[in-house]
């Protein structure tokens, strides 16, 4: 990416959403590297996903924070299981409060794009984002490998292959 001296970076956030899975500090690393090294881009992790953007809680994301999380278990931005369009109990609303909170948030802080890891629940959030205007990019991770319109995501194998070794395991010692 070529910018001019007047040209200000990119700016983008990355969240993980949901419950836990092996891979969510490999796609930070991933996309973070790449958009910091490759493009020039200021990169952003929301602290405990979705929640992490409706309060604006933030780290930058520098390329050396990046380095060295490939064995790191979770994700070092952590997760939350906020749902912000999720239905309120009075008479069945949507809550418009937390959405507008994004909104609001990713146009004060410039942002480009928002990178979303997470299953169905967060491809869903996404998804509703991205109607709403903002720039969304998906990636699509669970144990259970049931988001739709992909063939495997992230951390299915890996949850495969470790309960594949301990019935292994359980079988030697059994035997």
């Amino acid at each position: 990416m070529v910018m001019s001296n007047s040209a200000k970076p990119k700016k983008i956030g990355i969240l993980t959403a949901g419950g836990d899975c092996p891979g969510l500090n490999a796609a930070i690393r991933g996309v973070g590297k790449t958009a910091i090294v490759e493009y020039g881009m200021q990169v952003l992790g929301f602290n405990a996903g979705f929640s992490g953007l409706i309060t604006n809680e933030y780290i930058e994301l520098k390329e050396s924070q990046l380095s060295g999380i490939l064995t790191v278990g979770g994700t070092i931005l952590g997760t939350s299981r906020e749902k912000p369009y999720k239905m309120v109990k009075n008479g069945g609303k949507k809550d418009t409060e937390k959405p507008d909170k994004i909104k609001k948030n990713y146009k004060n802080l410039g942002l480009d794009c928002i990178v979303c890891i997470g299953g169905n629940g967060t491809m869903k959030t996404a998804h509703m984002l991205s109607k709403e205007g903002m720039n969304v990019v998906g990636i699509p991770k669970t144990i259970d490998n049931d988001v739709w319109g992909t063939d495997v995501t992230f951390g299915f194998d890996s949850a495969v292959q470790i309960a594949t070794d301990a019935i292994d395991r359980l079988h030697t010692t059994a035997n």
